[in-house]
C-alpha cells in the first residue's frame, strides 16, 4: 500500500515540474523574479504535496490499524458466533429431550390416571359387593335368629305335647279308675239292696 501512494507522489511531483517547465519564457528584466518565482511555487507545491503524502501515509496507517482492529473484531464476532452457534444447538438438543421428557410423562400420567380410574372403580364394586355381603348377613342373621326361635317354640311346643300326653295318660288313668271304682260302687249298691 506505501508503494501506492510513493508513486503517487512521484507522479504528482513530475506533474508538478511540467507544469513550471511548460510556462512561456517572459521577459529578460522580469528573469530573476520569474526563475524565483517557479523555484519558490514548485517549494510550497512540493511541502503540499509532502505534508499531503504524509497525511496520506498517517490516514493509511491509521486505516490499516483499524482494519486489523476490525479483523481481529470479527475474528472475536465469528468466535462468539460460533460459540452461540453451538449453544444454540446444545439448547435446541436439551430442549429436545425436555420434550421427549414431558411426553414419556404425560403417556405415564395417563396411564397412571388410567390405573387410578381402574382401581377407583375396583375399589368402588369391592365396597358394593361388601355392603351387599353386609346386608345378606344380616338377613341370615335375622334369619337363624328366626329359626331359632322357630326351634325353641317347637322345642316348647314338644314338651307342651309331652306334656299334654302325660296328662291324656294320666287323664285315662283317672277315668279308668273312675270306671272302675264306679263299677265297684255299683257292685256294692247291688250287694246292698240284696241284702235289703
Amino acid at each position: 500500500m506505501k508503494v501506492i501512494w510513493d508513486l503517487c507522489l512521484l507522479f504528482l511531483m513530475s506533474e508538478g515540474l511540467r507544469a513550471v517547465h511548460a510556462a512561456p519564457v517572459r521577459r529578460r528584466t522580469s528573469e530573476v523574479k520569474d526563475k524565483a518565482a517557479p523555484k519558490e511555487e514548485v517549494n510550497i507545491l512540493l511541502f503540499g504535496i509532502l505534508q499531503f503524502s504524509e497525511s496520506l501515509n498517517y490516514v493509511h496507517e491509521t486505516t490499516e490499524a483499524k482494519m486489523v482492529k476490525i479483523r481481529q473484531t470479527l475474528r472475536s464476532h465469528e468466535g462468539t458466533l460460533e460459540k452461540l452457534n453451538r449453544q444454540t444447538e446444545q439448547a435446541a438438543e436439551v430442549e429436545r429431550q425436555i420434550k421427549a421428557a414431558i411426553e414419556m410423562l404425560q403417556a405415564q400420567m395417563a396411564k397412571q390416571q388410567a390405573q387410578t380410574k381402574m382401581t377407583k372403580d375396583w375399589l368402588a364394586s369391592v365396597e358394593q359387593e361388601e355392603v351387599e355381603l353386609q346386608t345378606k348377613v344380616k338377613k341370615l342373621e335375622m334369619y337363624l335368629n328366626t329359626i331359632i326361635s322357630i326351634k325353641e317354640l317347637q322345642k316348647r311346643a314338644e314338651e307342651q305335647s309331652n306334656t299334654l300326653k302325660g296328662l291324656q295318660h294320666w287323664t285315662q288313668f283317672q277315668k279308668e279308675n273312675i270306671e272302675t271304682q264306679n263299677e265297684q260302687l255299683s257292685k256294692l249298691n247291688m250287694m246292698t239292696e240284696a241284702k235289703t
